[in-house]
C-alpha cells in the first residue's frame, strides 16, 4: 500500500509512458507488403498446457499447405520455446528478453495459449504474455471472425488491443486508506487506427454495417472518446451504415435470433472485445473452434482465443485437445501473408470436417479422436477440394 503522494507520482509516470507510446505510434510507417518479401519467417510458440499440442498440429497443417515454398526457402518456420510460464516466472517477465528478440526476428507468429497468473496461483504476479506481446510488437488490432451460415451469422470483430483496461492492468495500486485503483486508457491515435482498419475491412469485403460498442453513457472520458472518434471515421465511408451500442445490450442482442443477423463488423475497446467475442464464439461451437489475429503494421500474431487448459494435461488428456482454434487462426495467418488460396482451402476443409461430414469428432477425451487424427482428417479433406 502507498500514500497519496506516491500515488500521484506513479500516475504521472503512467501518463509519461503513454505519451511516449503515442509518439512511437505516430513515427510508424505503413503496413508490411508481404507480396514483396522474398523470405517470410513464421515463428511458432507452443505456450503452456495444451498449447504445444494444438500449435504443433497447426504447424503440421501449415507445412502441408505451404510445402512448395518451404522447400524453395521462401517460407521458414522457426521454433521459439521460451514462452512457457516456467521460463517467464523464472525471469520475472511476461516475455523474457531473449524470447522477445526471437519474436522480433519473425514476420508473423503462430502462438499457443499461455498461462496468466492470478491470485492464489503458484506463480508470481507477472503480466499476461498476450498483453505484453501486443504492446511490445504494437499488435493493435485483435480480429476475430465468427461464422454460422445456417443461423445467418457472419461477424468480424475488431477489438482494440493495446489500450483500454488491459494495457495498464498490472499498474494499479492500493493506497493506505484502502482505496484500490486501476486505469484505462484511450488515445486519439490508437482509436483512429483501429476504426480505420475496421471500416477498410468492411469496404473491401462488401460489408455495409459497422457497429461501435462501448459504455459511453457511463464511462464518458475514454469510452465517449472511442465512440466519437469511430463515428468520425465512419463519416468517411458514406456507403457503410454506422450504428452504436452499449456493451450490456449488445451481449443481449447477440442472442436475439432476429436482430443478430443484422450485425456484420464490430469495433470496440479491449475489455468489451474480449468478453463479447467469447460469447460470439459459442454460436460457432465454443472458444475451441475460434481463432484470432493480432495485427500491427510490422508484425502479426495468430492464436486460439481459449486458455491453456492445464487440467487436461494433468488428467493425461492432452493428445485429445481440439486443434480447430489454432487451425482457424492458421487460415487467418495464411490470408495475412498473401496465401489466400491456401487459406480458403483450409477454411473450406474445416467447415466440411467440423460442420458437414463430421467423420471424426474431437471431444477432449478418448470418446473422440486425437488432435493428430483430426489434423490428418483435415489434410485428407484438403486434398479432395
Amino acid at each position: 500500500m502507498i500514500d497519496i503522494n506516491e500515488a500521484k507520482e506513479r500516475f504521472a509516470q503512467l501518463l509519461e509512458g503513454q505519451q511516449k507510446r503515442v509518439a512511437a505510434m505516430r513515427a510508424q510507417g505503413g503496413f508490411v507488403d508481404y507480396a514483396k518479401l522474398e523470405h517470410i519467417v513464421i515463428g511458432v510458440c507452443g505456450g503452456d498446457g495444451i498449447g504445444p499440442v494444438i500449435t504443433h498440429e497447426a504447424e503440421r497443417v501449415l507445412r502441408f499447405l505451404l510445402k512448395k515454398d518451404v522447400e524453395n526457402g521462401r517460407i521458414e518456420f522457426r521454433e521459439i520455446d521460451g514462452l512457457t510460464i516456467e521460463n517467464r516466472a523464472a525471469c520475472g517477465k511476461a516475455i523474457p528478453d531473449d524470447v522477445l528478440a526471437q519474436l522480433k526476428a519473425c514476420n508473423v507468429i503462430l502462438k499457443g495459449p499461455t498461462t496468466t497468473p492470478r491470485a492464489g496461483d503458484e506463480w508470481p504476479n507477472i503480466e499476461s504474455a498476450n498483453v505484453a506481446m501486443r504492446k511490445e510488437l504494437d499488435l493493435f488490432a485483435n480480429v476475430r471472425p465468427v461464422k454460422v451460415p445456417e443461423q445467418g451469422i457472419d461477424w468480424t470483430f475488431f477489438r482494440e488491443n493495446t489500450e483500454g483496461a488491459y494495457t495498464l492492468g498490472s499498474c494499479g495500486f492500493e493506497t493506505v486508506d484502502g482505496i484500490s485503483v486501476d486505469f484505462t486508457v484511450t488515445t486519439t491515435d490508437g482509436t483512429q487506427r483501429i476504426a480505420e482498419l475496421a471500416y477498410d475491412f468492411a469496404q473491401k469485403n462488401h460489408k455495409n454495417r459497422v457497429s461501435i460498442v462501448t459504455k459511453a453513457n457511463i464511462v464518458k472520458a475514454t469510452d465517449g472518446k472511442f465512440l466519437k472518434l469511430c463515428q468520425a471515421v465512419g463519416e468517411r465511408y458514406p456507403d457503410i451504415t454506422t450504428d452504436d451500442w452499449y456493451i450490456d445490450i449488445m451481449t443481449a442482442k447477440l442472442v436475439d435470433e432476429k436482430r443478430r443477423r443484422d450485425f456484420q463488423v464490430f469495433v470496440l475497446p479491449n475489455l468489451y472485445g474480449d468478453i463479447i467475442t467469447d460469447e460470439a464464439a459459442e454460436f460457432q461451437g465454443g472458444v475451441g473452434t475460434a481463432g484470432s489475429g493480432n495485427i500491427g503494421k510490422k508484425y502479426a500474431m495468430f492464436e486460439a482465443i481459449h486458455g491453456s487448459a492445464p487440467r487436461m494435461m494433468k488428467e493425461g488428456r492432452g493428445k485429445y485437445a481440439d486443434p480447430c482454434s489454432m487451425l482457424r487462426a492458421s487460415a487467418m495467418l495464411l490470408s495475412h501473408i498473401g496465401y489466400q488460396a491456401e487459406a480458403d482451402k483450409l477454411t473450406a476443409a474445416l467447415d466440411k470436417c467440423m460442420f458437414e461430414e463430421k467423420a471424426m469428432v474431437v471431444t477432449g477425451r478418448d470418446t473422440g479422436c486425437t488432435c493428430e487424427e483430426f489434423g490428418n482428417y483435415v489434410m485428407r479433406t484438403i486434398e479432395t477440394l
